[in-house]
């Protein structure tokens, strides 16, 4: 079985070792790194993986190395690692940041370098996540199959364009918040409107979730679902027409670019 080396075991990078080890992956060829003791600790116990505070070591070995830290230290943290990786046999390196561009991940480590690029969401801590992968130049077909398996322990698997991740970001990775603050606004105005907030929670959650399972799993655009529960002159509509003329569809345009120029600029 192959081994994985998850760098920065932060949320994304816990997320990723829950889908695996759920999957059947043997924890003791999962190993990650992190700064923290406690968390490190808490790690093993919660998963049975192996953990060390030694990028280094980590990786040596590794079949896959999932970088999981804050863009700004991808770059640095590759160049750190180059020549540790060089010295594996094919070594395939991914990394799960925004707005870090191959070119400037295949420049950080040695020439010829499998390197992919990959946006993930937060709903990958429960398997619902969605991975969109985009290979560098050195990635074989084989590795990128192999990549994708591996991901889609934790959700579902896309290879996109380079020039379409920016975009990718503000409709899946950065989305999840989007939905959160929908909710959370739902949740308040359900209180304002005489609910109890334990009941307007239970409300709210239910609903965004089933909306979500119901877009999901039928082939009808959401225009169709919307209008199959708007009666003319009915209570939904007057709720839509609130929405619409408060500009519902030209925030969320302007949420979209504002969100793909933003990971655009921390790509440098």
């Amino acid at each position: 079985m192959s081994t994985i080396a998850i760098i920065g075991a932060g949320n994304i990078g816990e997320a990723l070792i829950s889908g695996l080890v759920a999957a059947g992956h043997d924890p003791k060829s999962v190993i990650a790194t992190n700064r923290t003791p406690s968390r490190s600790k808490y790690l093993e116990n919660e998963y049975g993986i192996r953990t060390t505070d030694d990028n280094h070591a980590a990786v040596s070995g590794a079949d896959y190395v999932f970088v999981c830290v804050k863009p700004p230290q991808v770059v640095s943290v590759l160049s750190e690692l180059a020549d540790t990786i060089d010295k594996n046999d094919s070594t395939v390196v991914a990394s799960l940041a925004a707005g870090v561009k191959i070119a400037d991940m295949e420049e950080a480590v040695s020439a010829g370098t499998p390197v992919i690029r990959i946006m993930a969401n937060t709903p990958m801590i429960v398997g619902a996540g969605m991975n969109a992968c985009t290979p560098g130049r050195y990635v074989s077909d084989q590795q990128m199959d192999e990549v994708a398996e591996v991901l889609s322990a934790v959700g579902d698997v896309v290879v996109v364009k380079e020039d379409q991740m920016d975009a990718v970001v503000a409709v899946s990775g950065s989305a999840p918040a989007y939905y959160f603050l929908f909710t959370e606004a739902l949740i308040d105005a359900g209180v304002q409107a005489g609910l109890p907030r334990d009941l307007a929670l239970k409300l709210a959650k239910s609903t965004v979730a089933g909306a979500g399972a119901l877009l999901s799993q039928r082939d009808d655009e959401p225009a169709t679902l919307r209008a199959n529960i708007s009666s003319p002159g009915g209570s939904t509509v007057a709720a839509l027409r609130e929405l619409e003329e408060s500009g519902i569809r030209g925030a969320v345009f302007r949420a979209v670019e504002a969100c793909a120029r933003r990971s655009n600029e921390l790509g440098g």
